[in-house]
């Protein structure tokens, strides 16, 4: 005779364990963890030979910001890349002109300190672990869509890195790198503009998001260089407080 509770991989006991461990909450991290890794980020963010590879994050996230509103607009993703040089591209098929466009154009320089935001949200509430599962998802779903190998090997370094800190560690490490991921990208989006706005007032980036957002809209590049300044500023400060438990 075969005992039933053997038919299933998994109980209705560790699907429930597992529901209360992604969606339940968990303690809040003390002060000094939150300050240390606020730290931490501004030490990956501010040094330019280390932002030259840390800044890498912020590109997929800007990317996928992009990927994300194209496909929420009702474009065709057809793919994204991710370059060694931190740059990126990301191609959709649809109207060239329209509200889907310019949202799709708009999604870039604004994706990282939104993310950081909604991550703070998340952390305030207590949500550790759901934080890194849906980074987890994010990333995987990404990766679907990358189209070369620079990209695929960064993605998938990044999400291993989520998903093994939620699945192996314990919780003061998962709140520890939670904390961390949340501020760089609270405050390595806001660096991203103040790079654009210096390379246009020495005459590069003439195809820039801001500037294919004023050829979409009619409105001058520097107002849109405003909102990605308005956007990831007001973020910093938003989630900071939420972090901070201001």
């Amino acid at each position: 005779m075969v005992s039933t509770e053997y038919l299933s991989p998994l109980s209705s006991a560790s699907i429930g364990d597992l529901w209360a461990r992604v969606f339940g909450s968990q303690p809040a991290p003390d002060r000094w963890l939150v300050i240390g890794t606020a730290v931490l980020a501004l030490a990956v963010v501010l040094p330019h030979p280390v932002w030259r590879v840390s800044r890498n994050a912020v590109t997929i996230a800007h990317e996928g910001g992009h990927g994300l509103v194209a496909l929420l607009t009702g474009r065709k993703l057809d793919g994204i890349r991710l370059h060694s040089d931190t740059s990126g591209l990301t191609v959709s098929r649809g109207k060239p002109t329209g509200l889907g466009m310019i949202l799709t154009a708009a999604a870039g320089y604004t994706a990282p300190p939104l993310l950081g935001l909604g991550g703070a949200w998340l952390l305030a509430a207590h949500h550790i672990t759901l934080l890194l599962w849906v980074s987890t998802a994010l990333l995987l779903a990404m990766l679907v869509m990358i189209r070369n190998v620079y990209g695929a090997v960064t993605v998938i370094l990044t999400g291993a890195a989520f998903l093994l800190v939620s699945w192996l560690t314990e919780p003061e490490v998962q709140a520890a790198f939670a904390y961390a991921a949340v501020w760089f990208l609270l405050l390595g989006g806001v660096r991203p503009a103040f790079e654009l706005q210096s390379k246009r007032r020495h005459g590069g980036a003439p195809d820039s998001d801001a500037d294919q957002l004023a050829r979409l809209t009619h409105v001058p590049p520097a107002l849109w260089l405003f909102l990605f300044h308005a956007v990831s500023l007001c973020s910093l400060i938003g989630g900071g407080r939420w972090l901070l438990g201001l």
